[in-house]
């Protein structure tokens, strides 16, 4: 539900692990062979040698010394700016509404859904339905059900428009499937609640307080 690019994420995952297992391999090589180190060596003063007739094609009044030297930084501060948007676009879409009201229509993912039962015979208005509603709601229907310790709600932006995710931390000894058809039947609540159905997700998972905790039947 995240709009996080994992096929470029894994892409460039892959170049960086080849990067560095080449480096790695590398550094072993000028350690253990007899002919790598020299063979780096010589590398590295051709390759110094190089940068330094470089930057005497381009020269500038001191401290800066070369036109050369500008461009590198101009170049390195385009790449962290990259790096920097690149992470603020990862794990994106968390929205904290789930459904929006306006004039009679209901909002999913931009688009506009009639529902000729929800006329407002051309008034002005918004309802907004925030997720934090739908979680008050979930907790309150669950705080007599000892299958479950701990329950939350997140709503993401989808290609199917806004989607909901429930984690529900389920007891040591709960059974999977009663968990599974309580989910279903809170599920079916929600769409009740919202007058339209949404896709969620339900994780059920175990964590720190299901070890602790006190086992509901005896294995």
């Amino acid at each position: 539900m995240r709009q996080t690019n994992r096929a470029l994420n894994r892409i460039l995952l892959a170049l960086l692990g080849l990067a560095l297992l080449g480096a790695g391999a590398a550094v072993i090589a000028a350690g253990t062979l007899p002919g790598a180190a020299d063979a780096w060596t010589a590398t590295a003063s051709s390759v110094r040698d190089s940068g330094r007739n470089l930057v005497g094609t381009a020269p500038l009044p001191d401290p800066v010394r070369s036109w050369w030297l500008v461009a590198g930084i101009a170049v390195l501060l385009v790449w962290v700016a990259l790096s920097a948007a690149w992470l603020a676009s990862q794990g994106g879409g968390r929205t904290p509404r789930l459904a929006e009201q306006r004039h009679g229509t209901v909002q999913r993912d931009g688009t506009d859904v009639r529902d000729g039962s929800q006329g407002t015979g051309g008034a002005r208005g918004r309802t907004v339905v925030d997720v934090g509603l739908v979680s008050t709601a979930l907790r309150e229907a669950l705080s007599g059900n000892r299958d479950v310790l701990a329950t939350s709600v997140s709503a993401w932006e989808s290609r199917r428009g806004t989607a909901l995710r429930l984690r529900m931390e389920a007891r040591k000894g709960s059974s999977p499937r009663e968990l599974a058809d309580t989910a279903e039947e809170l599920i079916r609540e929600i769409d009740a609640l919202l007058g339209h159905p949404i896709p969620v997700l339900v994780r059920i998972t175990s964590g720190a307080r299901t070890q602790v905790s006190g086992s509901r039947r005896t294995r």
